[in-house]
């Protein structure tokens, strides 16, 4: 018989997912628009811009982008479902409400009852930089930097707040390593998992912004228009800029590389 059939213990099933895209509500969605080749970015109007709090004057600079990925209906959040009162799902950050809905979802796609799991669950898992306190409740209450609002919107409180509300009583780490997030929240998680920390672990992270509100630089890492075109001459932004001169690369109609 082969050897490839055998197992040393260490091995680690991935049980369960959940996820929220831009233009997808769940993982399916979200994999269909990647078969399509669907551009899930939308494009913001003066008016949509002018609603964030842009100035008028400032609409033509060349510098503004008018497009980015938006997440569906961050308003709607069961709050009585997880616990909490209106007013602090008023107050509470859309990325940790996102968060703790995925968390819920991702245990429930497994096919477990967080009350009813007999072992422990980890989390692990970071958010993106907080816009929603300072664009949003900052701007409504400048007094707003208390206690209860630094408990809703500081992202060390991302992963605890999920064990709580859902009675996971593993190890539960903040995890804030800038673009590598995810990849080292899910590390960490396998880490847990062979030295018997916990039986079970969520991994992820959690990145939502406000609409409208990047401006670019020319010459940054980041694509002026936020769409990636790879080695094509279209490509504008740092990344495009490093093209050898004279590699073209095939592209597609639509600027899309085959």
């Amino acid at each position: 018989m082969s050897d490839d059939n055998k197992t040393t213990g260490f091995e680690i099933a991935i049980v369960g997912m959940a996820g929220r895209f831009p233009q997808a509500r769940d993982l399916a969605a979200f994999w269909r628009n990647i078969r399509d080749g669907v551009d899930c970015l939308s494009s913001f109007s003066d008016e949509q811009l002018i609603a964030c709090g842009w100035d008028r004057s400032a609409l033509s600079d060349p510098r503004l982008v008018r497009s980015g990925g938006v997440l569906e209906n961050p308003e709607l959040f069961d709050a009585a479902f997880f616990g909490i009162t209106p007013r602090d799902a008023e107050q509470l950050d859309p990325q940790q409400r996102f968060f703790l809905e995925c968390a819920w979802e991702a245990l429930e796609d497994a096919g477990y009852d967080p009350e009813a799991i007999k072992g422990r669950v980890g989390v692990f898992a970071g958010a993106g930089r907080n816009t929603y306190l300072l664009l949003h409740l900052l701007g409504q209450d400048p007094e707003a930097l208390g206690l209860v609002n630094a408990l809703s919107n500081d992202v060390d409180y991302l992963t605890t707040r999920v064990s709580y509300k859902l009675n996971l009583r593993g190890p539960s780490v903040d995890v804030q390593t800038a673009c590598s997030t995810s990849l080292v929240a899910v590390h960490l998680a396998c880490q847990n998992l062979l030295v018997g920390e916990c039986e079970m672990a969520l991994a992820g992270r959690r990145a939502q912004g406000a609409a409208g509100r990047r401006v670019l630089l020319p010459g940054g890492r980041q694509p002026v228009t936020r769409r990636a075109y790879p080695r094509v001459r279209r490509a504008r932004g740092g990344n495009g800029r490093r093209q050898r001169r004279g590699d073209r690369g095939p592209e597609a109609p639509g600027g899309r590389a085959r």
